[in-house]
């Protein structure tokens, strides 16, 4: 599906939220343009691959924002777009000259923010742990940091990019702001009126959770149902086990879990009725779950000439 093509994604952030953002729009089949500075967007240094991966396919024109030059062309790439990204603190974009209302008005402008405009927290700066870490969504498993950018990716690029669509759909024009704190909090906010279970999510329950098997590797259990706990009791020579599938502990469980390998396990599973996986390596997923494609972003300001031309 290409619902966005011919729609033109002006893209002024760095690193991880507005480049994961700008490529869901570029599937949709928008164009992207990358605004980035002399140095370039510094995910290109810092993660590579990271870079490579979200910013293939898009173009890459170089902006000094502090000189007049370069400040000329990034307004007049606002002038064309359809979409606008950028995730400065509130107030640098307009500083710079590539503020809401150096777009068009029947654009989307969107900011993507740690805290929103109406925090206390407005100007703090911040990464993705921060956020999680202010918005509480890391109570029950600090120290240990969360694998995945929860943050940035779903509270940000993933927010920022429905309200982007919902905007467009209502015929543009609208300036909107993407807290990723905020949105973060909202993740977890169906929990302030109490967990059905203590850490329910992380360990609280012996029916959903993560077991060592007899390889190292690991099997992941997401028994909450009864029948899907009582039938992986039974396949695992433990049927006394289920009645006990709320107790946070099972070690007969455990040890048993422990004494094969995984795949064993998987082999045993395959065809039953049973919520159980792998933990699988990266490249396992890729294999099963991936695109096979592999392609790499442009080099710094590979189109900035050309674009120059285009907006002369």
């Amino acid at each position: 599906m290409t619902p966005l093509a011919g729609l033109l994604v002006v893209d002024l952030t760095r690193y991880l939220p507005g480049a994961y953002a700008s490529r869901e729009l570029q599937r949709l089949g928008a164009p992207v343009v990358r605004i980035e500075p002399p140095g370039g967007d510094p995910m290109r240094a810092t993660a590579p691959a990271w870079h490579a991966a979200l910013n293939a396919g898009k173009e890459s024109v170089v902006c000094d924002l502090k000189a007049d030059d370069g400040r000329a062309l990034a307004q007049a790439l606002l002038a064309r777009a359809d979409v606008v990204l950028e995730g400065f603190r509130p107030g640098v974009s307009e500083r710079l000259g590539v503020g809401p209302d150096d777009a068009r008005p029947d654009a989307v402008y969107c900011s993507i923010t740690g805290f929103g405009l109406d925090s206390a927290h407005v100007s703090r700066p911040g990464h993705d742990v921060n956020y999680l870490g202010w918005a509480g969504a890391l109570e029950d498993t600090a120290p240990a940091m969360p694998p995945l950018q929860i943050a940035d990716l779903a509270a940000g690029a993933l927010g920022a990019v429905t309200q982007i669509l919902a905007a467009m759909l209502a015929g543009g024009g609208a300036r909107l702001t993407v807290s990723m704190t905020h949105g973060s909090h909202d993740l977890v906010a169906h929990r302030v009126g109490g967990d059905p279970l203590p850490k329910l999510l992380t360990g609280g329950a012996a029916c959903y959770g993560i077991y060592e098997t007899a390889d190292g590797r690991f099997l992941t259990v997401g028994a909450l149902e009864p029948k899907f706990w009582r039938r992986l009791c039974e396949l695992v020579g433990l049927p006394e086990l289920a009645s006990r599938q709320w107790e946070p502990r099972l070690p007969e469980l455990e040890r048993v879990l422990a004494s094969r390998p995984l795949s064993a396990w998987l082999r045993l599973f395959d065809d039953e009725d049973v919520s159980a996986g792998p933990v699988a390596t990266l490249e396992e997923a890729a294999r099963e779950f991936g695109s096979g494609v592999r392609r790499t972003a442009p080099p710094l300001g590979e189109h900035t000439e050309a674009w120059r031309a285009e907006v002369r």
